[in-house]
């Protein structure tokens, strides 16, 4: 017969395993987060041992890892330093509960709630229907009057979805479909933040694409590219088109701070007889996130043979006091080439004179050797958007290499 004190022992075992277990945090949670009165679909993926965690909101198969994690007691803080948000929750009756939003006192955050679930496999719904590509008619802000989208089912997948804009994509999105009434939601949630469309099958063939987060994007009608040209609707935005400059003959001149401080001009030596590309951004543009990367590995590939780049990063007023969020998009993409902080985003034309029709996140301009503007890229084209974003990775490359074919100026004196 077991004793009164084993007794206790084992019952204190056993309680300390379910507590153990109820309040374990490590796994894939899933859940919502309510933005703009809608429910945005969320997953958090949380590997580790409670004294050294990692974290990472996913969306399908990529990933948004958290710069920190902290769990003190039940209250669970990540922090996403690259674009200066954070996720602040409480682990109570086995849900997380929370906000998600900018680390700024006073911003607005996203109420959360998410519960352990396994990863879910892809749904068996048919969406042949809708796989492809598509134009969606717009009239937007910036002179477009067509968007990309683009539909796949990838074998053993998630339905995957992207719009793409003149000035980039919006991300990958991932969806699932009703059959019966012929409707579709896609949806991501990132460290970027969060993307909620539907999109409506209809009888004449179109689709009826809606951003359920802006309500000036909704009931856009998308048509099949050979029915577009039928009907004599405008195709997309070629990138190269967008912005101009007001002088080709004028060499492109800069002159803004480091992150440093130190100010650096166009007319420094280390530019002198180079192939420069002037990189609009800002650590806040989540296209200048995916270009980051293919600008890094062309510097590496090129600067030997004389590519410089410049990303010329516009920021808000609280990151030009202190440029935390800047100082992470560098380090995470680990950031060889210049970076100039050149004021904030309401200032891009006041700052960039030359420039004729600059409004896109990002913009590359491209110099040759004798410091003058050969070509103009707007936006950019994200790995979400594989077909586009291999195409401009193509045809970039051999830009700057045609660039650097030329012969260097015996005197430059257009700088």
């Amino acid at each position: 017969m077991k004793s009164l004190a084993s007794i206790l022992l084992l019952s204190l075992a056993t309680s300390a395993s379910i507590y153990a277990q109820s309040t374990s945090i490590d796994g894939t949670w899933k859940g919502t987060a309510t933005v703009k009165g809608q429910q945005v679909p969320l997953t958090l993926q949380i590997d580790g041992k409670p004294a050294k965690l990692n974290a990472a909101l996913r969306n399908g198969p990529e990933s948004s890892p958290a710069t920190t994690v902290a769990l003190t007691g039940n209250h669970l803080v990540l922090t996403f330093n690259y674009f200066a948000r954070t996720l602040d929750a409480t682990l109570e009756n086995g849900q997380l509960t929370g906000t998600f939003g900018l680390a700024a006192p006073g911003s607005p955050r996203f109420p959360l709630t998410l519960k352990p679930a396994p990863d879910s496999k892809p749904s068996d719904d048919d969406e042949a229907a809708i796989n492809g590509d598509w134009e969606i008619a717009v009239k937007s802000a910036k002179g477009e009057s067509a968007w990309q989208l683009r539909v796949n089912q990838p074998s053993g997948q998630p339905t995957h979805a992207v719009i793409q804009r003149i000035d980039g994509d919006t991300g990958s999105l991932f969806g699932t479909a009703d059959p019966n009434a012929k409707t579709w939601q896609f949806s991501h949630f990132t460290a970027a933040g969060p993307a909620l469309y539907t999109l409506a099958s209809q009888p004449d063939g179109t689709l009826l694409v809606s951003n359920l987060l802006n309500p000036d994007q909704t009931n856009l009608v998308a048509h099949r590219p050979a029915e577009a040209r039928k009907e004599n609707l405008a195709e997309p935005t070629d990138p190269t088109q967008q912005t101009t400059v007001k002088d080709p003959a004028a060499p492109f001149r800069f002159s803004f701070p480091d992150i440093n401080g130190k100010l650096v001009s166009n007319t420094d030596p280390q530019f002198e007889g180079k192939v420069v590309i002037i990189a609009i951004g800002g650590s806040w543009c989540p296209n200048c996130h995916d270009e980051a990367p293919f600008l890094e590995s062309l510097y590496k590939r090129y600067h030997s043979r004389g590519l410089e780049i410049v990303n010329l990063s516009f920021e808000e007023a609280d990151q030009l006091k202190d440029p935390t969020r800047l100082h992470a998009f560098i380090q995470r993409y680990g950031l060889t080439y210049t970076v100039l902080v050149a004021g904030e985003p309401e200032q891009l034309n006041e700052k960039i004179t030359q420039a004729k029709g600059l409004n896109c996140w990002p913009t590359s301009f491209f110099l040759g050797r004798d410091g003058r503007v050969k070509e103009v890229h707007a936006g950019f084209a994200g790995p979400a958007n594989p077909p586009a974003h291999e195409e401009l990775q193509k045809n970039v490359t051999a830009l700057v290499e045609q660039l650097l074919s030329d012969a260097v100026p015996t005197q430059n004196a257009s700088r």
